[in-house]
């Protein structure tokens, strides 16, 4: 069965840096810009993984976790932000999230080595 993963972020350039850097490790890579992208993705299909901004138009990372919640999806969350407040951390991972990686302290090798172990 191939990694999949639903990537939701903002940011158009890193996005797509995410997305090669995956597919360089054999991931199948969905994508949304903003948080109603992804809930109207996950209403169709649950990736084995999801990669999630917190800062995003329309409808936030907050936002989405609560909904994941809400429909007792038990795929894991990882968040990719560049809050770095302990409060945000803490506030996704009671909503259920995983992980939480600054962006700003990541490269796609760290990114990587982080997510294997949710495949």
């Amino acid at each position: 069965m191939p990694k999949s993963v639903l990537l939701v972020e903002d940011n158009a350039f890193l996005r797509e840096t995410i997305r090669l850097s995956l597919q360089e490790h054999g991931v199948e890579v969905s994508e949304a810009s903003n948080g109603e992208e992804a809930i109207t993705i996950l209403e169709k299909e649950q990736p084995q993984l999801l990669l999630l901004d917190l800062l995003m138009p329309k409808r936030d990372g907050y936002s989405v976790l609560s909904h994941i919640r809400e429909r007792a999806y038990t795929f894991p969350v990882v968040i990719l932000s560049n809050l770095s407040d302990y409060l945000d951390s803490e506030k996704c991972m009671k909503l259920g999230a995983k992980d939480y990686i600054i962006k700003s302290d990541m490269d796609e090798e760290d990114l990587w080595v982080k997510l294997q172990k949710y495949f």
